[in-house]
């Protein structure tokens, strides 16, 4: 037994392991928030402002656009994107609610919305979201799902509504909620009839789709506090999230009940924050209820008249290509004196230089324009050449001197007579003085000038350091 529990254990180490490897991978993808940027936007919100211009309670713009296809959406709310889809099929119900459909919620964070997300990985996030989707959805029942039964016990509707976040500039779980809602108001499922045992599922051109049973559209508001509860933003942002020390999000309908309710971080609120939070909820809900009602009257008006709708017709506009001028008739009569107005009014044209202009040597210019500055360098580079012409001539000059000086002394002793010595206590005779050889003569030329560019190139390093 002892060799099995230490395999298990050393198994279960390398998982825990990996893990942790794998958590710190993700956040290190995520971008970090400098001490710089987390203090600016602490001391923005003491002062009761914010990165976008809004007010403490504002919330930001948010439009819905429907795509060709019934039960599909895309919410904005700021930068914050939201795909909802909803899709079902005809399935066996569960054994303990024989009589009731299946509602499925899944939402997707993926990559392509912010680079501290991973594609096939359940974080804590996103664990938490899909819970509080499904309670303010599924246990709220906003949807009848009685409705949905076709054959007790056997046939059933289930409803699936996958969420994918496109873009994430903060509050991700208040776009996913009215993503949702919205797709599941927009949404037709087929018509369908038993005769016996026999279920016939119609399609659009033999029946039309029939909407969901929805009883109310709860919506989910989020507030995020700051120094203990001190401070209140509402719909934070991306940057507010990172600095904030809880959230409170509220599922609440247009009739002022309240659905779910999530506290998260380590705040402690009191029950006049609350029912704050609560008052202002009711506000934001019924508002966005409207634009919801509002969005889905237009869209269903433009459905009927066979007008052009889905994202071809709603998205493009923010895009440059999609751009359209109107065609605009230009009048051609009197253009030259339109053409001679214009020109006695303009200015009189600027000096034109045909020449280059020639500041400094080495420089040239045409036109208008700044002077060159590198004339200053070059006129002192130019100083500094001819100091060293003239080191390198008073070198050269002393050279000639010495070998001058060297063939002088060799002639005087071939002019001079050959003296005897007279002696006692030696006798020399000089019969023929000697010749120095040319080499001899060249190799201390060429030391003389070894030493002589020594010497100079040492002056010329002193001053280099000087200056």
């Amino acid at each position: 037994m002892t060799p099995r529990r230490c395999a298990t254990n050393g198994r279960a180490s390398r998982l825990n392991g990996r893990a942790s490897r794998l958590n710190g991978r993700s956040a290190m993808r995520e971008p970090p928030l400098s001490n710089c940027e987390r203090r600016f936007l602490l001391r923005a919100v003491r002062e009761g402002k914010r990165l976008d211009g809004r007010q403490c309670y504002d919330y930001r713009n948010v439009r819905i656009s429907f795509g060709p296809d019934r039960g599909c959406c895309v919410v904005e709310l700021g930068r914050t994107r939201v795909l909802g889809q909803v899709s079902c099929e005809l399935v066996p119900p569960k054994p303990n609610r024989a009589t009731e459909g299946i509602l499925f919620f899944n939402l997707e964070l993926s990559p392509m919305a912010a680079p501290g997300f991973e594609p096939g990985r359940q974080s804590e996030l996103l664990v938490k979201l899909n819970r509080l989707i499904e309670r303010c959805l599924r246990n709220s029942k906003c949807i009848d799902t009685e409705s949905l039964c076709v054959v007790a016990g056997e046939k059933v509707w289930q409803i699936r509504v996958d969420l994918h976040l496109l873009n994430h500039d903060g509050n991700i779980i208040d776009a996913a909620s009215i993503a949702a809602i919205v797709a599941l108001c927009h949404f037709r499922r087929p018509d369908v009839s038993v005769q016996g045992e026999e279920v016939t599922v119609y399609s659009p051109e033999e029946r039309d789709p029939v909407p969901l049973s929805i009883h109310h559209m709860p919506i989910c508001v989020s507030f995020a506090f700051f120094q203990q509860g001190t401070y209140l933003l509402v719909d934070p942002s991306e940057r507010e999230e990172r600095v904030m020390d809880g959230l409170l999000v509220i599922a609440m309908n247009k009739h002022r009940e309240i659905c779910t309710i999530q506290s998260s971080g380590g705040i402690m609120l009191l029950k006049d924050q609350v029912l704050r939070c609560s008052k202002i909820t009711a506000v934001k809900v019924a508002e966005i209820t409207e634009l919801i009602q509002k969005a889905l009257e237009n869209d269903q008006k433009v459905r009927k008249e066979g007008g052009k709708f889905g994202f071809a017709e709603s998205i493009p506009n923010q895009k440059i290509t999609a751009f359209k001028m109107e065609s605009a008739a230009v009048d051609t009569n009197n253009v030259e004196e339109q053409a001679e107005e214009i020109i006695t009014k303009a200015d009189p044209p600027s000096e034109v230089f045909a020449t280059p202009i020639l500041h400094t040597p080495g420089t040239a210019q045409i036109g208008e324009g700044i002077e060159n500055s590198w004339g200053d360098l070059e006129e002192s580079e130019r100083e500094e050449a001819v100091e060293e012409e003239g080191e390198i001539d008073a070198a050269a000059f002393e050279c000639q001197r010495m070998e001058t000086e060297d063939t002088s002394t060799i002639s005087k002793a071939k002019d001079e007579p050959i003296v005897l010595s007279d002696s006692e206590e030696e006798e020399v005779v000089i019969l023929e003085p000697q010749e120095i050889p040319n080499k001899t003569r060249t190799q201390t030329t060429l030391k003389q000038e070894n030493t002589s560019k020594k010497a100079f190139n040492k002056r010329r390093r002193k001053k280099r350091a000087a200056r």
